[in-house]
């Protein structure tokens, strides 16, 4: 039996052998490419974590001693110690979340899982362990060096330096990325450190020279390590970092050695009061795929072959992601005034193109989403057009610049949300689904979601040439959809799907929901309901178009992949009672919950999203038995006969382009 198997709590650690704990590093290392492989996930950065979890599980006592993640993608060797071992459905429905849940176990602490928030949770805990006279509890903080570049970081440093009365560990895991490589002023600092030959030559003679000695000497080696790292940080300078924040700094520490490991959190869990120790690390580190992968060394992967690294299956067609990429590119060779700004996520945010062909007009801030919206606002004012790159589960933490420092001072600035709505498997803090309801009570702001390549492009060109108020351009996550095309445009841009002789229902969709629409429309239209499909491109503002369709329609149905409380259907309801329309709106979306790890399609069909359940709704409505009621036909029709068609005279719209007037006007 592996040592693996007999662990199933951290305590179960304590018995072991330093021999011992090398080995159960490696059948861990074995263990995580051979599981992760079969269902993707966050490869890269657990298997660069390893010994340093291990050592903090026998230094600390989880979950007395609480541990927090930042982020909590480097948490699934801390599931493995304490006793989840079953990653066969990890991400899955059923299965592991890929982030700490405090519903699989209780030494699961913050779930969130949006970096640099780790240190302002620590500060909070350790306050509250200190003011109720739990002073023999720690807490311990695993940050990444990423992490670091995001502000939150300095203002929970700024507060724990404050009071240097509290158990307070600060784990730096440095091993230079984010996803890539990390960047700014704190980076360079970090990488000085971890490849000053002063540190690296010291450090691999002194252990060489002691291992010759025999298992005595290595023995007094593991003894005087701790006092060497302080020497060391004090030969090379390490300590001004942090000498200003009044905070002990223990390190640099090999984070790959389990005994150099456990004598610094030792020293630093001793001490009694708050202190950073510093591990250096390495992405990836024991897999040869990962630690070559020069892009992110297996950040996340979906599934791959172990042995190779390579993907099982080959993606069948363009992603949003890669389609926004060469669409940036080519409006900045169109506009010299467009620049990018990424928040720590170059390549997953599709920014790398553009960097390639014009590095000078990409700038990547760290993770810092706040300052990325309040200097894009500066770059707006100096006469450039920043495009700002985030995933829309991360634009929520710059809501307040982007009310403020853009809107407010009506900057051209556009920002362009990936992995827009449900996202599936990482879980509840990574979902999409916010962004339309936050965005929307911006004053002025301007909101599009292509359902398609063609309208991602038009939609893309469109938003950088707005210089007086903020844009938004969403899109989900994955292969993008087959191209849809439109029956006729109006002069708008709304843009009708289809068109039946029946003004039954307005099926108003948002962005790749579109692809829905027209299946729920196809289904209506076989028990005699006729239904209008319509794709506004520009979700905010409400189109005047919209509102005259919606006039004369007797229902109307929204369909999107954000959150129903405040979202776009909402919107659309708000804007028909204010024009006098009492058609009745049914707004369909997600709940307002947090939506645990599944696939996007477990997830949609959870919240009624699916074009059967939908037809059936809407059936049901037009019948009157179920709310909201469709409005009675009008000019003494009779309701429309459940399986055949009907002549109802369609009315007619202003602005409308009919079929005779050729291709619909482009904008």
């Amino acid at each position: 039996m592996s040592l693996l198997e007999n662990i199933h709590g951290p305590r179960d650690l304590d018995g072991l052998s330093s021999e011992q704990l090398v080995q159960l590093a490696q059948e861990i290392r074995d263990f995580l490419v051979s599981e992760v492989s079969r269902t993707g996930g966050h490869l890269g950065p657990n298997l660069g974590v390893i010994e340093l979890t291990i050592a903090i599980h026998r230094v600390f006592e989880s979950p007395r001693d609480s541990i927090v993640f930042d982020t909590g993608h480097q948490s699934y060797v801390h599931k493995l110690l304490t006793g989840r071992q079953d990653f066969a459905g990890l991400r899955q429905r059923g299965g592991l979340a890929g982030y700490p849940q405090r519903s699989e176990s209780p030494h699961d602490i913050v779930e969130s899982s949006h970096a640099s928030s780790s240190l302002s949770w620590a500060d909070g805990i350790s306050r509250a362990y200190d003011m109720t006279g739990q002073h023999d509890r720690a807490v311990v903080a695993v940050v990444g060096d990423g992490a670091l570049t995001g502000g939150m970081t300095w203002e929970a440093l700024n507060n724990i330096s404050d009071d240097n009365t509290r158990r307070l560990i600060i784990v730096v895991n440095d091993n230079g990325r984010s996803y890539a490589p990390t960047i700014g002023g704190m980076a360079k600092f970090l990488s000085n450190v971890r490849t000053r030959p002063m540190y690296t030559t010291l450090q691999k003679s002194s252990e060489k020279a002691f291992s010759r000695l025999g298992s005595p000497a290595r023995a007094f080696y593991r003894g005087v390590r701790g006092g060497l790292h302080g020497f060391l940080s004090r030969f090379t300078d390490n300590e001004a970092l942090y000498s200003n924040l009044d905070i002990k700094y223990i390190g640099p520490v090999d984070g790959h050695d389990v005994d150099a490991m456990q004598e610094a959190l030792t020293q630093a869990r001793d001490h009694n009061a708050p202190v950073i120790v510093h591990a250096i690390t390495q992405k990836g580190k024991g897999y040869g795929p990962a630690v070559d992968d020069v892009a992110d060394q297996f950040h996340a992967v979906g599934k791959i072959d172990p042995i190779t690294g390579e993907p099982v299956t080959a993606s069948e067609g363009d992603s949003w992601t890669g389609i926004f990429s060469d669409a940036l590119v080519h409006e900045a060779e169109r506009n010299d005034k467009i620049v990018g700004i990424t928040a720590a996520m170059l390549r997953p945010t599709g920014l790398h193109r553009m960097a390639e062909r014009f590095p000078k007009r990409v700038h990547d801030v760290g993770i810092a989403e706040q300052h990325a919206a309040t200097s894009a606002a500066g770059l707006a004012f100096g006469g450039l057009h920043p495009i700002v790159a985030l995933y829309a589960t991360f634009v929520n933490r710059a809501f307040d610049q982007i009310l403020m420092d853009v809107a407010l001072h009506k900057a051209g600035v556009t920002f362009v949300l990936d992995r827009a709505g449900v996202t599936g498997p990482d879980g509840p803090s990574h979902h999409g689904i916010w962004d339309l309801a936050i965005l929307q009570v911006v004053p002025h702001i301007r909101i599009a979601a292509p359902r398609d390549a063609v309208r991602l492009r038009e939609e893309l060109a469109e938003a950088v040439r707005v210089e007086d108020a903020p844009t938004v351009l969403r899109f989900p996550k994955g292969l993008v959809n087959p191209e849809l095309p439109a029956i006729r445009r109006f002069d708008d841009g709304v843009e009708v799907l289809v068109e039946s002789e029946r003004n039954d229902v307005l099926i108003i969709t948002v962005g790749p929901m579109a692809a829905m629409g027209v299946d729920v429309a196809e289904r209506l239209q076989a028990q005699g309901i006729g239904a209008t499909v319509i794709d506004p491109r520009w979700v905010v503002p409400v189109a005047q178009s919209v509102i005259e369709l919606a006039r004369e329609h007797r229902l109307v149905i929204t369909i999107e992949d954000g959150i129903r409380v405040g979202g776009v259907g909402t919107r659309i309801r708000q804007d028909l009672r204010a024009a006098g329309v009492d058609t009745a709106v049914d707004e369909l979306g997600v709940p307002d919950e947090f939506i645990d790890h599944a696939s996007r399609e477990q997830i949609l069909s959870d919240a009624g999203l699916t074009a059967q359940q939908i037809a059936r709704d809407v059936v049901d409505q037009v019948l009157g038995s179920r709310i909201p009621v469709a409005r009675p036909l009008s000019n003494d029709g009779d309701e429309p006969s459940l399986g055949g068609d009907s002549d109802e005279e369609q009315h007619a719209v202003p602005g409308r382009t009919t079929k005779a007037d050729g291709d619909a006007e482009q904008l």
